[in-house]
């Protein structure tokens, strides 16, 4: 019975590629491990980001005194202490809001985040607002008028407790970034402040590529417009309140 053997030197040179093959392996492997550390820690990739362009604390809400340069159309301002903020398409129905339901009644949702897709100046959002009071102080012309204007009954159970009805408003908007209107400091003079802070928040978004390695973004900056001027504003007769 014939036997298969291999010299010594044969045996040698086996075992050495044996071991050759599982050095590599363990390379690879380790290698691997390492690429995969850091694509944990250093993650490449193109998204949508949201950044943070700048936060206003709202003083009032108006109208221009004037007609403004290159937006004729402007129709509501909101009051900031840093910056204007003008509509050119929803605050004709705002105003209508405004100006139309009794002031102690309406409240104004207090996050009011709009987007500048191009930091060019525009913003584009939502603005919303609800309406209550007692159910037997509503007449027949109150229902009409939300039926009109896109009222959406959105009494809450605080609301029922106290036998009352909430009527909840969403407008689109888009408008422009002004400067600090003139008459700011005639206005907190005069204008009784707010019931509880109000703030308006403006966010960037852009498609980029980046290496988030776990840091946090910074603020950026809000750009006004190119031909943006400081105007007069003349405020509405309103008290946002906390709830009804």
């Amino acid at each position: 019975m014939a036997t298969n053997t291999l010299p010594l030197s044969g045996k040698l040179t086996l075992k050495l590629a044996v071991l050759g093959v599982s050095v590599v392996a363990l390379l690879a492997s380790s290698g691997c491990a390492t690429n995969s550390l850091l694509q944990d820690n250093n993650t490449v990739s193109e998204r949508s980001v949201k950044t943070l362009l700048s936060q206003d604390q709202i003083i009032a809400f108006g109208r221009p005194a004037q007609i403004l340069p290159k937006t004729p159309n402007a129709t509501m301002v909101i009051v900031g202490e840093k910056n204007s903020y003008v509509l050119t398409q929803g605050g004709t129905e705002m105003v209508n809001l405004l100006t139309n339901l009794t002031p102690k009644n309406i409240q104004v949702e207090n996050d009011m985040s709009f987007t500048v897709p191009n930091n060019d100046g525009y913003f584009q959002g939502q603005m919303k607002l609800s309406y209550a009071k007692l159910k037997d102080e509503f007449a027949r012309s109150d229902y009409q008028f939300f039926l009109q204007n896109g009222g959406q009954d959105c009494t809450s159970a605080s609301d029922l407790r106290i036998n009352a009805q909430r009527f909840c408003f969403t407008v689109p908007v888009k408008g422009a970034i002004y400067p600090q209107v003139s008459n700011l400091s005639m206005i907190q003079s005069q204008y009784r402040a707010l019931s509880k802070p109000y703030t308006v928040t403006f966010y960037g978004q852009t498609k980029q590529t980046q290496v988030n390695s776990g840091g946090t973004s910074t603020a950026g900056k809000l750009v006004l417009l190119p031909f943006a001027l400081a105007f007069d504003v003349v405020t509405f007769p309103i008290q946002l309140l906390d709830s009804i």
